[in-house]
């Protein structure tokens, strides 16, 4: 494709969430990325700039590199599907569902994919029956962000309080999670429908198994592997799940899906799929897309292209 014909673009980045940080080291990435491809990139802050700006300025295209609340959760996607500009990424309502981690498992659920058991919670008292029922250890996590962000692994009965605690402060609506202890990978999706195919998975090893927000984007004592060294079969069925687990919840353009392998069954559970994945220098879609022979750069503009509208 002639990049020219995609006009103006804008790397929508930074943003008003919690993952502000690391949306403005992925849209810089992005930017550059498309603009040594020729692309006419800009950056653009919804959090500085009114979205307005963007049809008096003449984009044509945005690529969304915003994260988390207000980027992730069909709340851009439904200002841009008002102004008729296509975005990269999953439309208003995949967006929205994918971001509530309580909706997506309901829905995986309902289409017989596996998924930890959960229950919700609304006070550090619930918190607390849901240990004595889910065990130890049980994951405490906001419903609605991203990056680890307010999560707490806790293993005995008087963390319940300061974990509830810790994750309503970013979010009033908490859940608690069975933790299922065995490898942690993801696996990214590129496409739409029944073009859409997943990349190779990539198997992470974190210090200590905790794979937290400073440890995801900040440190290198994190391993990522790809070749994932999973069993040939092992990888396919995770492939298969998380190709389902995208096609259900509607999604488009890209995404990737975390999934726990059980030590003991080998079974896959999905835990959430992020629609606007991170692309900094840490980021996990573009080392699986470069272990499938796709480069940074060639990334960017395949995801460019694949901008659309729901209503186009």
């Amino acid at each position: 494709m002639n990049v020219k014909e995609f006009g103006k673009v804008a790397v929508l980045m930074g943003g008003r969430s919690a993952e502000r940080e690391v949306s403005l080291m992925s849209g810089a990435g992005v930017l550059k990325a498309l603009q040594s491809k020729g692309v006419d990139a800009h950056a653009f802050d919804p959090a500085e700039r009114d979205l307005g700006d963007l049809k008096r300025d003449g984009f044509g295209r945005c690529f969304i590199a915003l994260h988390g609340r207000f980027g992730e959760d069909g709340t851009v996607q439904g200002a841009l599907e008002l102004l008729g500009i296509p975005y990269t990424g999953p439309g208003v309502m995949a967006s929205a569902v994918a971001m509530d981690k309580l909706m997506t498992k309901r829905i995986w659920v309902a289409e017989g994919l596996s998924t930890p058991a959960w229950r919700q919670v609304h006070s550090a008292a619930e918190t607390h029956e849901a240990f004595a029922a889910l065990g130890s250890p049980m994951i405490v996590k906001p419903v609605r962000e991203g990056s680890t962000i307010g999560l707490t692994k806790v293993t005995s009965a008087a963390q319940c309080e300061a974990a509830y605690a810790l994750a309503a402060r970013q979010d009033p609506m908490v859940m608690c999670e069975q933790f299922i202890a065995g490898d942690e990978v993801t696996c990214p999706v590129l496409g739409t429908g029944h073009a859409a195919r997943a990349l190779p998975v990539i198997r992470i090893v974190a210090p200590d198994g905790n794979y937290d927000y400073q440890n995801k984007y900040f440190t290198d004592d994190t391993k990522y592997l790809v070749p994932s060294g999973l069993p040939a079969g092992e990888e396919a069925a995770i492939q298969a799940l998380v190709l389902q687990a995208y096609r259900t919840l509607g999604c488009r353009g890209w995404s990737r899906a975390d999934v726990m392998i059980d030590a003991a069954t080998r079974k896959p559970y999905l835990l959430e799929i992020n629609t606007s994945p991170g692309m900094t220098g840490h980021s996990l879609v573009p080392m699986s897309a470069r272990a499938a022979g796709i480069s940074y750069e060639d990334l960017c503009v395949q995801l460019l292209a694949s901008a659309g509208l729901d209503n186009a």
